[in-house]
């Protein structure tokens, strides 16, 4: 790694650190895939649930609108975690730049996550800030299958932020998906011990 891949990684992890903060107050609210909501002036809602960017609006018109309107927007932690991630890189990268790379954005949890954001997640021992972690929670109640467990991104204090709970600590979030369990639960909900992030290295190309 060079000096300049390094300094980008860590302008990167400080911006997905801020876009956390600011989705957390943006007014944004949580709703299934079924139930979720977009602004539709940027936006095509699909029936998959996904935002698809419409035609003529360029990605970070359509991203920033999401932090900046953010009560005509509803959907769940998994969308939550891409966007922070785009609105990162949008901070990271020149918006020429930004757009070019993500011309054809769809938001649709994890699964189309475009390419070019080179996301990845994997097991291992060392966390920093900025990485996306996971709570989950094996004995969740049936009748809520939603807080099975929460995506969210480590903010370096020893807090985490996820959509719509908040930061909060690890026990603070352990303790609010163990009230959506089951009856009888016999497992706590827990961290796991894995850590994902977008590829810092290629994304520092377009620097």
């Amino acid at each position: 790694m060079t000096l300049g891949q390094l300094q980008f990684e860590l302008k990167l992890r400080m911006n997905i650190i801020a876009a956390s903060r600011d989705l957390d107050l943006s007014g944004v609210t949580f709703a299934s895939f079924y139930y979720s909501k977009c602004n539709s002036d940027y936006w095509y809602f699909t029936r998959d649930g996904g935002f698809l960017l419409k035609q003529g609006v360029t990605p970070s018109t359509a991203i920033t609108d999401i932090f900046t309107n953010g009560s005509k927007y509803s959907f769940e932690c998994a969308t939550a975690m891409v966007i922070v991630y785009y609105k990162a890189v949008l901070e990271s990268l020149h918006k020429e730049t930004f757009d070019r790379l993500f011309a054809g954005l769809y938001l649709l949890g994890w699964w189309y996550r475009d390419e070019d954001l080179g996301f990845s997640s994997y097991k291992r021992r060392d966390y920093f800030p900025g990485d996306y972690r996971y709570f989950k929670n094996l004995d969740v109640n049936p009748r809520t299958p939603e807080w099975q467990g929460e995506n969210v991104i480590d903010m370096g204090d020893g807090t985490y932020y996820g959509h719509p709970i908040g930061i909060k600590t690890a026990d603070q979030m352990v303790g609010f998906l163990n009230e959506h369990r089951k009856p009888w639960a016999r497992w706590s909900a827990y961290l796991l011990d894995m850590a994902g992030h977008p590829d810092f290295k290629y994304l520092s190309r377009y620097e």
